[in-house]
């Protein structure tokens, strides 16, 4: 330790703060400023000439401009325009099929092998090899109408090839080969192949050996035929619309070839000789229709033929498929709804002959059962209910009271359900409650109904009148249902018309028999899905979610989940919706307890196994709840709840600094009450901030809760939260793991965290107890203690920062108090043994600096040392007393180790540094001529250097 004469010399200049003169303006300063050309006429009129500039020019360029902006102006009205038609009349795709196939081809599938008869498709690799060879091009109109005819004569069932064994996937990719090679054949000028592939795939929608894929099957082939129907369809209206700039009279020529070729195409469809090809093909091409004489296009009569000849068909589900294929080609081409109706009447005949199917599948379920049997009929009879109903009412009552006179009418009423609007079935939801109370459908259950009537009336309800009758004639039957699986589907669907118009006392009744249920025979274990999504409908349409948590049925219905996984999800749920749709702060008990108990529940699934972000996610639900709790004006019950917060959740720090930040907030508040509540906020921080497991976190609460009762004179509390704190630097780790897993140095946030505490110590008063300028030997202490890195500078930069406190200690009055806080300036009153004392202090801390400066040229850090010892002489000009002969050598010799390594420094700090001590030399020059005479000899030595 060298002898250093360190005196601290008292300020003899104020302190002038430089405020920046203000200057109103129109604009923000950092708007960013448009160049805009200066066009002058009386300057340079020839370089503008050459710009392009001129008058002719100019009114192009204007021209050019005005419309361009004419242009833009147009596209943007028409894209308003459209933009509001679209609005005003958006699209209508209620009835389009192709928003239905992929459901249907989702729903029904199959494990069981399929066969595919066709005389077209053998292989990928075959098809294109042997069909080209029987089917030629041919040039000439004689010998190609020969050909076709010889085709067709020619037609049958020799040439089959029967493939077996296809799975679904293989199956359907064959209807997608023979659709290509039906499209490829009709653009090669084979349609008579076209037409042939075309009935192979209608014929194959007699087959229902494979019953639970008739269905996706229908779709399939559908498709194929009217990918037929749109080529003929596309080839007669260009023969209608002829060339660019023909006559009118080869239009009339080409008008009437077009008709003949579609009465061509009618006639050849008519001589197949089976039904079920014959009217497929005819409905496929059916809008052709309206190339023929008026007189033939009669839509409603041939609809209407159509119908009647559907019903030679004897099977019910080709039937009933046939029927919904009629309605699609029909519908587009006429409002009229009368050939629908009709199909329905036939429906109604024939559908007594379904549940002769049924009894005999119900005797052979291997095959298929009654109910899936029945979900077949569905998607074709919801299609044609939807399109006889679709914007009008008119036929809804009257399919309702035929259906009603049906014997096992389930089927029907669940397509009823399904396809008549929500209004309609609300209007009469008490007829509808009364049919399925007494249905009794094989194949069909209550349940199923049920679940259909309360989609539909949870989106829109019946008359208010009405509710209360409605809802318990449907839970008559709902309660008597003896499966669990059905009973809670039912409810499922149900929940969100009890939540969405009635009172709270519904619900908890419905949550009341949801706990009954479910606990017989422990059903809740197979139904925790279903519980769970009835929670959530619940909590999302009652909308309260304080009232729902102070019913009593509520926390005994989160218990039915046992499975620790389910019931942390479910109590997330809660909080999560707590936190998004909760009042801003709660005060009633109920619901504080019913949180707490969910919050536990959170708290005691975090174990060591638990990753990061599942505390992280956890912990913010809980500390939200915290937050909302406000009592008011009642601050002892408010600490008393945070007392019980932190019993409760001892596994998440996060929720222990939102708990102390609380308190620390809740003694804020208390401005009106006495010194012992603010005492009991911090011994209550002060007990918390042990159980976090995070050093740092502990070191920054020590910390705030210090300044905190400094502030309020709590001057015992605070020593011991700063004493505590500095206890902690030396277990504070040297580098932390970030969130992405690499290692983050703490020696940044460890300089920052003591240079705060030193600002801080600045007017915290010694104790009497423990010594002048305690705190401050304590931090150099552990700074001196603590294992940093032999070229690191934080150390350097702590002691220099402890300079600075000494020399503000060393002042008569302080730069900044608290209020009621008597410091160290008037508890000394510039005492010369306290002034000693910090004497003392620095030449110690002067001494460790230049240690580490030593360490550091050690380490070969050159720039480090150079700033540190920049730093180190600039608080010796500005605090030391230079008449001392050591100083003022040890300032000159920091100066000449900074110059000797200069080109380590920026070229700019040398010039600087010796600038600023010109600046406080003119400071003094005036109040300490004989400490500026040092200075002045000082800097001579510096300029010479």
């Amino acid at each position: 330790m060298t002898s250093l004469e360190w005196v601290c010399m008292p300020r003899s200049y104020e302190v002038c703060k430089n405020h920046l003169p203000a200057i109103f303006v129109q604009e923000h300063p950092l708007k960013r400023e448009l160049a805009t050309p200066m066009q002058d006429s009386k300057s340079k009129p020839l370089s503008l000439a050459l710009e392009g500039t001129d008058p002719l020019t100019q009114f192009a360029r204007q021209q050019e401009l005005e419309l361009s902006d004419s242009k833009i102006s147009n596209e943007y009205e028409l894209k308003t325009k459209r933009r509001e038609r679209d609005r005003i009349e958006p699209e209508d795709n209620t009835l389009q099929w192709s928003s239905r196939r992929l459901g249907i081809l989702n729903r029904f599938n199959t494990n069981e092998k399929l066969s595919l008869s066709t005389s077209f498709l053998v292989s990928s690799s075959s098809s294109s090899e042997g069909i080209g060879e029987n089917i030629k091009a041919q040039t000439v109109v004689a010998d190609k109408v020969k050909y076709r005819l010889e085709q067709l004569d020619h037609f049958d069932d020799c040439s089959m090839r029967h493939m077996m064994d296809l799975t679904q996937q293989e199956y359907i990719q064959r209807f997608e080969q023979l659709k290509q090679e039906l499209i490829q054949s009709w653009h090669s000028d084979q349609r008579v192949k076209a037409l042939k592939i075309a009935i192979q795939c209608a014929k194959m929608l007699a087959y229902t050996t494979v019953l639970q894929f008739y269905p996706s099957q229908y779709v399939l082939i559908t498709d194929i035929l009217d990918a037929f129907g749109k080529l003929v369809y596309d080839r007669l209206r260009a023969k209608c619309n002829g060339g660019i700039g023909i006559s009118a009279a080869s239009l009339e020529r080409e008008r009437e070839a077009a008709r003949d070729t579609c009465q061509n195409w009618f006639y050849k469809i008519a001589s197949i000789r089976e039904l079920l090809p014959r009217l497929y093909l005819e409905m496929a091409i059916f809008r052709c229709y309206e190339f023929l004489p008026t007189e033939k296009r009669n839509y409603t009569k041939l609809l209407q033929r159509l119908t009647r000849q559907l019903r030679g068909i004897a099977d019910p589900l080709v039937s009933i498929y046939a029927r919904c294929y009629l309605v699609r080609v029909g519908v587009p081409v006429t409002p009229d709804r009368t050939f629908i109706k009709e199909n329905f009447a036939d429906l109604f005949i024939i559908y007594p002959q379904i549940f002769r199917y049924v009894s005999r599948f119900n005797l052979h379920p291997e095959i298929i059962t009654a109910t899936s049997y029945l979900q077949l009929y569905a998607p074709a009879i919801d299609y044609m209910l939807l399109c006889l109903v679709h914007k009008t009412d008119l036929h809804a009552q009257e399919i309702v009271q035929e259906c009603k006179k049906l014997k096992n009418n389930g089927a029907i009423f669940m397509s009823i359900l399904n396809s008549l609007k929500p209004e309609f079935i609300a209007a009469n939801a008490l007829d509808f409650i009364e049919v399925i109370n007494n249905c009794e459908t094989q194949g069909v259950s209550k349940s199923q109904l049920l679940r259909s009537l309360g989609s539909c009336v949870s989106s829109c309800a019946p008359l208010q009148e009405q509710r209360a009758l409605f809802l318990k004639a449907a839970f008559e039957t709902i309660n008597k249902l003896t499966d669990p699986n059905e009973y809670i589907n039912c409810v499922e669907t149900w929940a969100v018309f009890v939540a969405q118009y009635f009172t709270i006392h519904e619900v908890n009744r419905l949550l009341g028999e949801l706990n009954g249920r479910m606990c017989l025979g422990k059903a809740y274990e197979k139904h925790y899905a279903q519980l769970q999504l009835i929670l959530s409908k619940i909590m999302q349409n009652y909308g309260n979610i304080e009232l729902l948590l102070i019913q009593p049925n509520f926390l005994p219905y989160v218990d039915l989940f046992h499975n620790e996984s389910v019931r942390v999800e479910v109590c997330k749920t809660i909080l999560n919706y707590y936190k998004q749709n909760s009042e801003e702060h709660s005060s009633d008990p109920v619901v504080n307890n019913a949180l707490m108990y969910l919050g536990k529940i959170l708290n005691d699934s975090v174990n060591a196994l638990t990753v990061e972000d599942e505390r992280r996610q956890i912990s913010q639900l809980i500390n939200v709840f915290i937050h909302k709790v406000h009592f008011g004006h009642d601050l002892e019950q408010q600490l008393s709840f945070y007392v019980e917060a932190r019993g409760n959740f001892g596994n998440l720090d996060a929720v222990y600094v939102k708990l102390v930040h609380a308190a620390c907030k809740l003694a804020k508040r208390s401005r009106s009450k006495s010194t012992g509540f603010v005492k009991a906020c911090i011994a209550y921080c002060f007990i918390t901030i042990p159980s976090i497991s995070s050093v740092q976190q502990q070191m920054d609460l020590y910390l705030l809760c210090g300044q905190l009762a400094l502030h309020y004179l709590c001057l015992g509390q605070a020593d011991a939260c700063f004493e505590a704190a500095l206890d902690l630097v030396n277990d504070l780790p040297a580098a932390i793991v970030d969130l992405d897993g690499k290692p983050r140095s703490l020696e940044r946030y460890l300089v920052s965290y003591l240079c705060n505490m030193l600002a801080t110590l600045i007017v915290v008063p010694d104790s009497p107890e423990q010594g002048v300028l305690y705190f401050l030997r304590l931090l150099l202490d552990v700074v001196g203690r603590r294992n940093f890195n032999a070229n690191s500078t934080a150390p350097s930069i702590i002691y220099l920062n402890a300079l600075d406190m000494l020399y503000a200690q060393s002042l008569e009055r302080f730069p900044y108090h608290i209020d009621g806080v008597v410091s160290n300036d008037a508890l000394y009153g510039h005492d010369p043994k306290f002034i000693n004392e910090i004497n003392h202090l620095c030449c110690q801390v002067v001494d460790s600096i230049l240690m580490q400066l030593k360490s550091l040229g050690l380490a070969q850090q050159q720039r480090s040392q150079s700033e540190i010892s920049l730093d180190l002489f600039l608080r010796i000009v500005r605090y030391a007393d230079l008449e001392k002969e050591t100083i003022f050598q040890l300032a000159l010799n920091l100066w000449f180790l900074a110059n000797k390594n200069h080109t380590q420094l920026d070229v700019k700090t040398i010039p600087q540094t010796l600038r600023n001590v010109e600046y406080v030399y003119k400071l003094i020059k005036d109040s300490s001529p004989q400490r500026a005479n040092v200075l002045a000899k000082l800097l001579l030595r510096m300029r010479n250097n």
